[in-house]
């Protein structure tokens, strides 16, 4: 009897079951889907299960069996046609040539941004053991730290040094001149003081402060060869051990003004920053704070008045108070040291702060600022603040930063990416400027056109608070920062912005990881507010909680910005 036509059908017509459990469908039989049974699995007495069954291409291709429906069936050819088929498949392969592929980017170890559950279970804490660069940076030419044999042999300098005795030990040292010191400066002409400072210092100086600096030096050693960690440990305690028996010396108080002490703590401050960039690096801060305080007590001179001659007091102090402002403009935290650091050489860029003291009084000073503005309750206030926070930026546009010599482009590169974060900060602490207002979006681009310059070039140190600055403030919608235009390359910020970072854990002292991870966890919450609308007031009320108060300050307690 002929095979009816689809029109001539009568009743329903039957289709393929798709949700049919193993039996039935393994018999090509039709299966009714009744749960926990099927009538034919329970009629038969059979195990009923719906468990998907995962087919492999390979196993296929392997058995010379067609894998699904490809090249075996179709409505013009029937099955057996495998002429056809292989005549179809030729000419597939014929016009791969005249396909257009997309573009795929390349991809690099540094540039993954991946969001998991701990993204959403820890939503205000950066998840720092993903971010963990040190081990993830591949030594470019340009980055890459100059290899030294382990133990070489006495440089005629060494013998000055009493308290090192073993080869160990002269090794840390050398490794702290060669690879730390040169990473605390931007400039490309003058010494860091970390050396020309310090260094002199050590010659009447107790183990107590060689083991602090050699813990450093371990400690820095330590990101690209584990097996340093231990040894940074171990003088780590024994510098704490000395120092603690220094603090606790039941005699004369008159020896707490040795400045040993505070260059010990500084390097203790380092360690910690290096190290992990927690709250214990803020322990040897808040240290430093109340020795200080005191050895101005006891000296009964005026606050901010200091011995001109004790060059390695005047650094250790500054290094504390700078390490004081460029945190708190993260955390809007309460200023631990006053203002009175950066009256001297004010225009002068310093050599570690990469800055001159004139930008560092501003940048506390908005900070200073921000802290008071959704304490404003009447309308004089407001005008006051008003004109405080335009005076801050006239001064900040106007500011003119010196060096010593005008061949030093690094560090006077350095100081300008400063300046102009500090404007971007001044317009989103005081503002409520936003990634999508004209002038952040403008200034972010300048920072990051210089930040590239600086890239190409290997010049990376006192690059971390301007890049942090415009990481945060980059708009995630217009990602594009400059190109497409008469054939030039288009970049994007992301790409170059984590680039940066990766060339940076390698080529600076700062703690590249945790800033890393406060900048990722920053990306994930706008993209994350860009489907269920932001949280932030967009009315101008002054008594609202402003964008960088809701998206930077929440994640940035303890950070280290330096």
């Amino acid at each position: 009897m002929p095979r009816r036509k689809a029109a001539d059908r009568v009743g329903p017509v039957k289709t393929r079951s798709r949700g049919g459990c193993k039996e039935c469908r393994a018999s090509r039989v039709r299966c009714d889907g009744l749960k926990p049974s099927c009538t034919r699995c329970k009629e038969r007495g059979l195990t009923c299960s719906t468990e998907l069954v995962l087919k492999w291409e390979s196993e296929f291709t392997s058995r010379g069996l067609a894998f699904g429906r490809a090249g075996v069936w179709n409505k013009s050819r029937g099955t057996g046609d495998t002429q056809s088929g292989q005549s179809s498949r030729s000419s597939d392969s014929s016009s791969l040539a005249d396909r257009e592929w997309c573009f795929f980017p390349a991809i690099e170890s540094w540039g993954f941004v991946n969001s998991g559950v701990s993204t959403f279970e820890q939503s205000g804490q950066p998840n720092i053991s993903w971010d963990q660069l040190d081990t993830l940076v591949v030594h470019s030419p340009v980055f890459q730290r100059v290899e030294i044999e382990p133990f070489p042999a006495l440089s005629p300098t060494l013998p000055l040094f009493p308290n090192l005795s073993q080869p160990q030990q002269q090794y840390l040292l050398d490794y702290y001149l060669d690879q730390v010191c040169p990473r605390t400066t931007a400039s490309s002409t003058t010494s860091s003081p970390f050396a020309s400072v310090i260094l002199p210092f050590c010659l009447s100086a107790s183990p107590t402060l060689f083991q602090a600096i050699q813990a450093l030096g371990a400690c820095h050693w330590s990101r690209s060869n584990p097996e340093y960690a231990t040894l940074a440990l171990k003088f780590k305690w024994q510098a704490i051990r000395g120092l603690r028996q220094r603090l606790s010396n039941a005699g004369s108080m008159s020896h707490l003004q040795d400045p040993e002490i505070l260059v010990i703590m500084m390097m203790l401050c380092l360690y910690e920053i290096v190290d992990n960039c927690d709250q214990r690096w803020t322990v040897h801060l808040q240290g430093a704070k109340d020795l200080i305080r005191f050895k101005r007590q006891q000296q009964l001179l005026p606050s901010g008045a200091t011995d001109a001659t004790d060059a390695v007091s005047i650094f250790a102090e500054r290094f504390f108070a700078f390490q004081d402002v460029m945190g708190r403009t993260a955390c809007a935290k309460e200023k631990l040291f006053e203002n009175d650091y950066w009256r001297e050489n004010k225009g002068k860029i310093d050599l570690w702060m990469g800055c001159s003291p004139e930008l560092v009084s501003l940048l506390s000073s908005i900070t200073d600022l921000s802290r008071t503005r959704r304490q404003l309750t009447t309308d004089s206030d407001r005008a006051a603040f008003s004109l405080r926070a335009a005076s801050l930026g006239r001064e900040l546009e106007n500011l003119v930063q010196e060096t010593d010599s005008d061949a030093d482009k690094s560090l006077w590169s350095a100081a300008e990416l400063k300046r102009l974060a500090a404007v971007l900060y001044l317009h989103s602490a005081l503002y409520g400027a936003s990634p999508t207002t004209p002038l952040v979006v403008g200034y972010v681009r300048r920072i990051l056109r210089i930040v590239s310059d600086l890239l190409e070039s290997g010049s990376l140190a006192s690059m971390t608070w301007p890049l942090f600055v415009a990481a945060v403030e980059l708009d995630p919608v217009h990602d594009e920062v400059w190109g497409g235009m008469n054939g030039e390359d288009v970049v994007h910020g992301r790409p170059l912005i984590l680039r940066a970072l990766a060339a940076m854990a390698d080529s600076s002292v700062s703690n590249i990881a945790r800033s890393r991870a406060v900048i990722v966890k920053v990306w994930q919450a706008r993209d994350n507010d860009m489907l269920k609308g932001s949280p932030v007031d967009t009315s101008g009320d002054p008594t609202s909680c402003n964008d960088w108060e809701w998206y930077i300050v929440p994640l940035s307690d303890a950070m280290s910005l330096a």
